[in-house]
């Protein structure tokens, strides 16, 4: 009845709760802060893919699916899942998202200081292993995380709290997700500061405004979202630190990210003079799975159904 009535919060409060807590061996052991004598093994040299996957999908698409199953049983499911195999969007978007990531994630990075000088042109081998890398990160972490964050929880915050604000506290809560993550190797752990984090945090809002535009444009189709984070995350695992090699692979390529997420945030929200996309009739999967007490309990307006 508790999590009928607060979808949202459950949601927040299990994703919160699930990922942390699966990762904690991972952040408290010798691949992090070294509390618990407990070592993640290694996986193709990295403790990464057992630290951090487990957290990522036991947390947003293990809270999602549990609330939407609590909350509205089968029928409500198969609605949520339905976002999943969403893949007849125009070819543009398609376009859009593979060709153009990476293409601004470059540009940004030309606009830091020794860019230019730095920048070394893409070999063969480094496209040729783009496209797996691509998949690996669509089979992880999109996977993983969308279909709990922009699936399940953007539309009823859309709904609640309007496009731009409702992208704001999705972002906020998503970047935030991460924090434990800022004291492992993933992060780069013992050298991460404090500016890093707040790079990231304003990166993660301004990519969630991005991918709200993203979502409401294409018919609220999640592989789309799906293909737009894991392009950045392919670039930036893959193919920035070659492409740069005398830049810092760390501070330079997440201060690159910041600037191209600022910019296309920017873009998204005056081209839509802040509605992101946003239509307010459209029905959603997420706000079915409600039952009707349980959507007007959140504060949704009656007339937005």
């Amino acid at each position: 009845m508790l999590i009928r009535r607060h979808p949202l919060l459950s949601f927040f409060a299990l994703s919160y709760l699930l990922s942390w807590l699966a990762w904690s061996p991972f952040v408290l052991g010798g691949t992090g802060l070294g509390i618990v004598p407990i070592r993640v093994p290694e996986v193709w040299g990295s403790a990464q893919t057992l630290g951090v996957m487990p957290g990522s999908f036991v947390g947003p698409i293990g809270a999602a699916f549990l609330v939407t199953a609590l909350s509205g049983g089968r029928p409500a499911l198969r609605r949520w899942g339905a976002r999943l195999i969403r893949l007849r969007v125009g070819w543009h978007w398609y376009a859009a998202v593979l060709v153009g990531v990476p293409v601004v994630y470059v540009l940004a990075t030309l606009l830091l200081p020794g860019g230019w000088e730095a920048l070394r042109p893409p070999t063969l081998g480094l496209l040729l292993a783009y496209v797996p890398m691509l998949l690996a990160q669509l089979a992880t972490t999109g996977l993983a995380e969308e279909p709990g964050w922009r699936d399940f929880a953007l539309p009823l915050l859309q709904r609640r709290f309007g496009p731009f604000a409702g992208t704001l506290v999705v972002g906020t809560l998503w970047g935030a997700w991460h924090l434990p993550l800022f004291f492992t190797g993933w992060a780069g752990w013992p050298d991460v500061t404090i500016r890093q984090f707040g790079e990231f945090m304003l990166a993660a809002i301004a990519l969630s405004i991005v991918m709200t535009w993203l979502f409401n444009r294409t018919g609220e189709s999640l592989p789309i979202v799906m293909l737009f984070h894991c392009s950045l995350n392919s670039v930036a695992s893959l193919v920035w630190a070659p492409m740069f090699p005398t830049m810092d692979a760390g501070r330079d390529s997440l201060t690159a990210l910041l600037i191209a997420s600022m910019v296309l945030a920017v873009v998204c929200i005056v081209a839509t003079r802040g509605r992101l996309g946003y239509r307010s009739g459209a029905a959603t999967a997420a706000e079915a799975a409600q039952p009707e007490s349980s959507v007007a309990s959140n504060g949704v307006d009656p007339d937005l159904r």
